[in-house]
């Protein structure tokens, strides 16, 4: 289990990391091509969203890694279930049916969820 929750939290942090930096220090405008819906959110909500993947990402790691407040793992995980389903529902509102990889994510997410319970 242990391995198992390393390997899976490690790759969802690295993603959210990375996601998270191109919305936190890219402009509207390079963004565009990779995220067609930056143009229905305000540029502050954008850089907040960066900021709280960002943030997620090492609440998958640092704690357990700590030891210090290991259930924040849990939480950090099911956080990025419901940003996941909320990005799903950004996308079909704004006619975008590409949610594939947003449903991989709950997934991965919700894995993690369960494995970081059992560490």
């Amino acid at each position: 289990m242990n391995i198992a929750y390393w390997t899976i939290a490690g790759l969802l942090a690295i993603f959210y990391v990375y996601a998270g930096t191109l919305k936190v220090i890219r402009s509207r405008d390079q963004l565009r091509p990779m995220m067609a819906w930056v143009d229905h959110m305000p540029l502050p909500a954008l850089r907040a969203l960066g900021a709280v993947e960002i943030l997620g990402a090492a609440g998958l790691i640092l704690p357990p890694l700590t030891g210090i407040a290991p259930s924040l793992a849990p939480a950090a995980a099911i956080g990025f279930v419901l940003l996941q389903a909320g990005a799903i529902t950004v996308h079909l509102m704004g006619g975008d049916r590409r949610i594939t990889l947003n449903a991989g994510l709950i997934a991965t997410a919700a894995v993690t969820t369960w494995l970081a319970t059992r560490l």
